[in-house]
């Protein structure tokens, strides 16, 4: 059974929609489990959760261009785990949200890289193509462009009942199942 981790923050809710649709696809891969887990509560099965995991997912908005900084706060955290090297070959990715179309999405996503980097762990980036051409609707898969990992827009006068994006949240279930069906791949060629 591959073990997919999402660790998250949201401040508005959603972003915890977003992590909501990578949980779901993780989930949906049979073989697969997931589970969501908010910065907002770290305790001592929040880190053992972690130390179980074979992939890890960072999740966070895109606030003042860069990962709000409770996800920071627990970004800081993870030093023990990565003095040890405790998620060595552990898949990571990460997705983010944020109210612009750009408002520097690819900084988060770059932190979260260099987060997973830090730790040893290896990267898997969305695997598909833009929604970039004159047909393209909001609602397209991977609207946003992005190879790094799902980014999705919420327009800032709307709550999390309305945003992001069916499109969006379709790219972070697609994003979903592409880092469970790859941590399974990978667990099978450690075995």
């Amino acid at each position: 059974m591959a073990k997919i981790a999402i660790v998250y923050h949201s401040g508005y809710g959603h972003t915890a929609k977003q992590a909501q649709a990578v949980h779901a696809g993780a989930g949906s891969v049979p073989g697969a489990e997931s589970v969501l887990l908010s910065v907002t509560e770290m305790n001592d099965g929040f880190w053992e959760t972690l130390a179980g995991a074979d992939a890890i997912v960072f999740g966070a908005p895109t606030y003042m261009g860069g990962a709000s900084g409770k996800f920071k706060e627990f970004a800081d955290a993870s030093s023990k785990p990565w003095f040890a090297q405790a998620w060595k070959n552990k898949i990571a990715g990460g997705f983010t949200n944020s109210a612009s179309l750009n408002g520097d999405k690819y900084n988060t996503l770059m932190y979260f890289v260099t987060l997973a980097m830090q730790h040893s762990m290896i990267w898997v980036g969305t695997g598909m193509l833009p929604a970039n051409s004159s047909k393209a609707q909001r609602n397209d898969l991977n609207r946003m462009g992005s190879s790094i990992g799902p980014m999705a827009q919420s327009d800032s006068d709307v709550g999390a009942d309305v945003a992001p994006p069916e499109g969006d949240l379709a790219t972070a279930r697609e994003y979903g199942k592409r880092v469970a069906e790859t941590t399974q791949q990978f667990l099978r060629g450690r075995a």
